[in-house]
């Protein structure tokens, strides 16, 4: 994710993670702040994707824009839970009896950053405020080699997880604190002992390329020490220094060709290794084991239509508004919204307050985006049954420069990226947006 606006050209192949359409630098206060009852009305509500957001780590990744504050004070986590029970009494009445989900996750921050009685109201607001079946529907929680301790796991694994994944980034300890992630191998080979022993039937492990002084050696290293556990997924993710980070304040703007070509050749060699060891590549983060099971929609469902996302981090979307509460990325104003949110009554929580509406156009670049980033690609029966014509009738232009660069090919019934075409999604994504998206991404200002 950045905070810039993508540049229309391709020579980083680094412009920006494409993991949500419109970005949320994108969005601007609702004048008419509209009733959730109102919004989600005519919506399909019979398969929605859940999500909690829990804005709380122990310490802040170097690489780190999310929305996330540094550690709580005392009941600070007990009031923020007050607030999303709140917020999830406003949002279940708006939806009516209608509401049914068929994916849950809590991301964050670190939903683990929870106590593990903290872990089970959570659990228990997303069941009982909001009426998810946890054991009955794929369950995704994120978590820290640091916070996935015995009772919290225990706690997940009962209240039906499917899926833990874990941001390991660097088995390489000096690679780690490089990242400005402080962590020794041995706590985080702990922390993966634990999880296994807790039966929860996918792990995933994050994987970070591109780190100061890291090397084929050494990246090869890590992913052997993450393939020693037979995880179900791994997630290989190039680094980005992005503004207001900790790695952001002490790095040299401007384009860095060399890195680029490092974070490539690391990319190549990971997916190549993974390839060779059985996983099937998903997307070019997402690598699945062959006999791994499947757990629904990839990422979160995060591009789809029908999603309700509870806390102040998370976004919702319905097919003609995604909303949320504002954005930041710097830890002062983090603070001070998360103050203003476990401070806000219930009646605060019925309306939609930022956001950015979603017209014809962008619904069309929106799907072009979470097909075409898959593997799988994009199928021409599915675009014609959802919009009547052809990709190639909204999109030639941008799909003829992909062809020619030996990044796409069409085989009549598919639309599909190359190797290569995986190998420079975050700049294949970056070059969809449409013009007024990348206009008010221009003109946010950062805090």
């Amino acid at each position: 994710m950045t905070l810039a606006p993508p540049a229309r050209t391709t020579a980083s192949p680094y412009q920006s993670y494409v993991y949500a359409y419109p970005h949320k630098t994108a969005y601007r206060p609702l004048p008419d702040r509209p009733a959730l009852r109102d919004l989600w009305a005519d919506e399909p509500k019979d398969a929605l994707s859940l999500y909690l957001h829990i804005p709380f780590c122990e310490v802040r990744c170097g690489f780190c824009n999310l929305f996330t504050r540094i550690g709580a004070p005392e009941g600070l986590t007990g009031a923020y839970l007050d607030a999303l029970d709140r917020q999830a009494g406003a949002v279940r009445e708006a939806l009516g009896d209608g509401g049914r989900f068929a994916t849950a996750a809590f991301g964050g921050g670190t939903p683990t950053f929870l106590t593990a009685a903290e872990l089970t109201r959570l659990c228990d607001i997303a069941e009982h405020r909001m009426g998810a079946d946890l054991r009955a529907v794929p369950l995704s929680v994120e978590a820290s080699p640091a916070t996935a301790t015995a009772d919290r796991l225990q706690v997940l694994a009962e209240r039906g997880t499917t899926r833990l994944s874990l941001g390991v980034q660097s088995f390489v300890d000096t690679e780690a604190r490089s990242a400005v992630r402080p962590q020794r191998r041995a706590d985080v080979e702990s922390a993966l002992s634990r999880v296994r022993d807790a039966r929860i039937p996918v792990l995933n492990i994050d994987l970070i390329y591109g780190i100061d002084g890291q090397t084929e050696r050494t990246w090869r290293h890590s992913l052997d020490a993450a393939l020693a556990w037979r995880p179900e997924e791994l997630y290989l993710y190039p680094l980005y220094v992005r503004p207001l980070t900790g790695l952001g304040r002490r790095a040299a703007p401007g384009a860095d060709p060399a890195w680029d070509e490092q974070r490539l050749r690391l990319y190549r060699a990971g997916r190549d290794h993974l390839l060779a060891q059985g996983y099937v590549q998903q997307s070019m983060r997402m690598f699945r084991r062959a006999d791994a099971p499947q757990q629904g929609a990839d990422d979160y469902a995060c591009q789809t239509d029908g999603m309700i996302g509870l806390g102040c981090g998370a976004r919702s979307y319905t097919s003609g508004l995604h909303y949320s509460f504002d954005y930041a990325v710097d830890m002062h104003e983090i603070r001070g919204i998360v103050d203003d949110y476990v401070s806000r009554p219930a009646d605060d929580f019925a309306r939609a307050e930022i956001g950015r509406r979603v017209d014809a156009d962008e619904a069309r670049r929106r799907h072009l985006l979470q097909s075409l980033l898959q593997a799988d690609g994009l199928t021409h029966a599915d675009y014609r049954a959802r919009f009547g014509t052809a990709p190639a009738d909204h999109f030639g232009p941008e799909l003829a420069r992909f062809a020619d660069r030996d990044w796409l090919t069409d085989d009549g019934l598919v639309l599909r990226l190359t190797p290569e075409g995986l190998a420079h999604s975050d700049a294949i994504g970056p070059e969809l947006f449409s013009p007024a998206v990348r206009s008010a991404m221009a003109a946010y200002e950062r805090k």
